[in-house]
């Protein structure tokens, strides 16, 4: 060809662009059995359809209104790409989301991801879809699907990124944040696992002006390097809630403690004439949370603002239900606290007030 590139002899693969067919077959084949291992009523949990298929009159409800959540990991997955440890965050992308759904009440019935990368590598691929599978059996919910995308040019080598979508019901007369929530009612924790898996830009940030390698110890858990103690997977609250929810009606609201800390989250289950009256001096910052502050010289609203610091779900409850609410969740595993209680709202204030400081 005159006036142009020259003409290649043998004629260009989808290989040759960058993309691996074979590769995202054999992760099609590898990740089938963990897909299984998730089955429940209402789904076999089987890959290979165009979609994934949901019977939800197995399940057994009667007047259900269907919840949907999806969410990522954020930049917790470049600390995982950089240390090479892939697992926690598939757990963190079912948390983030069917955490979600629990706090309308909601129990998570299935759960798709999306999982796009710029060269597929089968084995981080897999370590990352089977912790999505041990994130789905925790919640109870079934995998039944989901997409791998190889884009060369949209992300640097191995570097990858998630999705994860998550279905729920509830029943019509079930749906949370209740109606009825008033002052004098209780604000539990629940403690969380760590940062789950939001601030960690800041974290990041943190981490680089200690000057510390993330093979280093962890100065506040020196069983674990820096970079094992920071991707502790998201915890997820949805058996022990649920069990507590089919109690009786104690709970009235949740809210689940994500990007925003209290300051954002605890607002938006709480009627505009309400706020939640938060005793610092009653809850213990964990270790973790203490070396982010202190090595990065973090003040106290952007630490309540920025971190769950150590909570990660909120509980709402009347005064009399209180204590017997706690024992159901701590046998269900929780570790619980009292933050609080629910006040009423002077003129435009903040819907969080706070009482004395973090220690």
């Amino acid at each position: 060809m005159s006036g142009g590139k020259q003409a290649l002899t043998n004629g260009l693969s989808y290989a040759d662009a960058g993309v691996d067919i074979s590769a995202g077959n054999a992760l099609v084949q590898a990740i089938k059995p963990l897909a299984k291992s998730t089955r429940r009523k209402g789904a076999d949990a089987a890959l290979g359809g165009f979609g994934g298929l949901f019977d939800l009159k197995a399940c057994g409800f009667r007047d259900p209104v269907l919840v949907a959540a999806n969410d990522g990991v954020g930049t917790k997955l470049r600390l995982a790409i950089d240390a090479g440890i892939h697992r926690g965050v598939g757990i963190d992308l079912v948390a983030m989301s069917v955490n979600d759904l629990v706090v309308q009440g909601a129990e998570p019935l299935f759960f798709l991801d999306y999982y796009a990368t710029g060269k597929l590598d089968v084995a981080a691929a897999r370590d990352v879809i089977a912790g999505i599978a041990e994130g789905c059996r925790q919640a109870g919910c079934a995998l039944i699907g989901g997409e791998t995308a190889e884009m060369p040019g949209m992300y640097h080598g191995g570097d990858y990124d998630l999705a994860g979508f998550a279905v729920g019901a509830v029943e019509r007369k079930k749906i949370l944040p209740r109606k009825d929530v008033k002052p004098g009612d209780v604000i539990l924790g629940l403690a969380s696992s760590g940062p789950h898996s939001n601030g960690y830009s800041l974290i990041r940030k943190v981490v680089e002006v200690s000057g510390l390698p993330l093979s280093a110890p962890a100065p506040f858990h020196l069983s674990k390097s820096l970079s094992e103690a920071l991707l502790v997977p998201t915890r997820i609250y949805v058996k022990s809630i649920l069990k507590a929810l089919k109690k009786g009606h104690a709970i009235k609201a949740l809210a689940h403690i994500t990007g925003g800390g209290f300051t954002e989250n605890i607002p938006r289950v709480l009627p505009k004439g309400m706020v939640a009256e938060i005793d610092l001096s009653h809850h213990k910052l964990p270790p973790a949370f203490q070396w982010l502050r202190q090595q990065g010289g973090v003040s106290e609203s952007e630490m309540l603002r920025t971190f769950n610091c150590g909570i990660g779900m909120v509980v709402v409850v009347s005064a009399k239900d209180a204590k017997a609410t706690m024992a159901t969740l701590k046998r269900g595993g929780e570790k619980v606290s009292v933050l609080g209680k629910v006040a009423t709202r002077k003129g435009r204030e903040p819907q969080v007030r706070y009482l004395g400081q973090l220690d």
